[in-house]
């Protein structure tokens, strides 16, 4: 039968469906087979990766984390440098004279947080250990005496890392102070004692290495924004292949004496694509020498600095005991 237009009914129907089709297809509501998508948090991964000869993702290369997260892992806005000293208002403050030539170069970038939800669960009083810290970094991140800087720290901070893949093992080596971190694949005896980077056992699950981190000392930070931990810090870390260059990596916190309830990071490591990506040579130690031990000098190498429109001097004084243990 024709339609008054000259068009069968059967090839309206045939048009019909068609642009049915078309429609559910563009609203979603028909999708062609593959896998469900992931969560937005967790981006899916690409078939495309490197694997080892036992079918595993193979995780060699050098990489970095880009973001903000070794100056706060939370959402932050930029700042001036963290020592400030009063300015000409009561309300106001300047950078303290260490910084004041710094300028622009020591200002504190802005940057999205990478912890879920956006905030740390502090206890009441930890919370307050934090915000002291947070005035008095100058005085305390261990970042800036150059110590090792733990687990997860040393995967966000600004230097690349390399990765090497074996088939029991992986070995982690950072730019930043020479910090290396083994992860056991196979059976391991328990570590007899706490260490800067920790203890690290790994296993699978499915395509994604699952990291247990125990046995930290309790003297590195999360981030220069003085976020810290105890010497009960429990970290179980998530590497999964997003793609051939980049790593998604998620780090649960645990830690009581500190922290109402676990808390969880994660964001995106990305390989170095360049020809000649390489770990260079950062002995930061040699140079916080005068820093950590200045004090003990007769005649103290840093004493005044002249610029075309400053002059700042220093003036050493003898830290506490308990200051000298430590260091």
């Amino acid at each position: 039968m024709r339609t008054r237009f000259g068009v069968s009914a059967l090839a309206v129907g045939i048009i019909v469906t068609l642009c049915v089709v078309s429609f559910a297809v563009i609203a979603g509501q028909v999708s062609s087979p593959g896998p469900a998508a992931a969560p937005p948090s967790v981006p899916a991964a690409s078939a495309q990766i490197g694997r080892q000869a036992n079918g595993k993702p193979d995780f060699s290369g050098i990489w970095q984390a880009n973001n903000t997260a070794n100056w706060d892992l939370v959402t932050h806005e930029a700042m001036p440098a963290r020592v400030m000293q009063a300015g000409v208002h009561q309300l106001s403050s300047v950078p303290a004279a260490p910084l004041l030539a710094l300028g622009a170069v020591g200002g504190v970038p802005p940057g999205v947080g990478v912890v879920e939800g956006g905030v740390i669960p502090y206890k009441q009083e930890a919370l307050q250990k934090k915000k002291d810290n947070f005035e008095h970094w100058l005085d305390r991140d261990p970042e800036i005496k150059c110590y090792q800087p733990g687990v997860p720290r040393a995967m966000y901070m600004p230097y690349p890392f390399q990765i090497l893949h074996g088939a029991n093992k992986i070995m982690m080596v950072f730019e930043y102070a020479n910090a290396q971190r083994t992860i056991h694949l196979d059976q391991v005896e328990p570590y007899p004692n706490e260490a800067w980077m920790g203890h690290s056992v790994g296993k699978w699950d499915g395509d994604t290495l699952v990291v247990d981190v125990t046995s930290q000392i309790d003297k590195t930070w999360f981030d220069r924004a003085g976020d810290f931990h105890s010497d009960a810090l429990h970290v179980v870390e998530r590497y999964r292949m997003m793609s051939h260059d980049a790593i998604w990596y998620e780090a649960t916190i645990e830690d009581p004496n500190v922290f109402t309830r676990p808390w969880k990071m994660a964001m995106p490591l990305y390989r170095h694509l360049e020809p000649n990506a390489q770990l260079m040579d950062y002995r930061c130690i040699e140079m916080v020498e005068e820093l950590l031990y200045g004090h003990l000098r007769k005649q103290p190498l840093v004493r005044t600095w002249e610029g075309q429109t400053m002059t700042v001097r220093v003036e050493r004084k003898v830290p506490p005991p308990d200051v000298l243990y430590e260091r």
